[in-house]
């Protein structure tokens, strides 16, 4: 089993391109699809932490449901947003990856390779 972890959707081209960094150079990650298996609240604030970013950070802001939450509103608190984040995992900015170097939300998808 892999000591790297990705959080990925599928859907996302960062995301592929992401995977596809690792697996060229001979890394099979764990792969976690959060959209299929959403991280609970405590999981996406140990994630948090581990990422060392606001939480704000992780946001995908463009999603219709960011704006329906009213998370573009000041004075949401950051245990508001992992709720939101956690009801509704497409909030979740991607990917993020995991490795023992550290853990970075790798966007552009190049970023993967300061982990390695």
């Amino acid at each position: 089993m892999s000591d790297i972890t990705i959080f990925h959707n599928a859907r996302c081209s960062n995301s592929r391109g992401a995977l596809a960094l690792l697996q060229e150079r001979g890394i099979e990650p764990n792969i976690v699809d959060y959209i299929a298996t959403p991280l609970t609240a405590p999981e996406l604030a140990e994630l948090v932490e581990h990422l060392g970013v606001p939480v704000r950070d992780l946001l995908r802001s463009k999603e219709a449901i960011y704006k329906e939450l009213g998370l573009d509103q000041a004075g949401i608190s950051d245990a508001q947003i992992i709720q939101a984040v956690a009801a509704h995992p497409v909030l979740l900015n991607r990917p993020i990856v995991v490795t023992p170097k550290g853990a970075a939300l790798c966007r552009p998808p190049e970023k993967v390779l300061e982990l390695l």
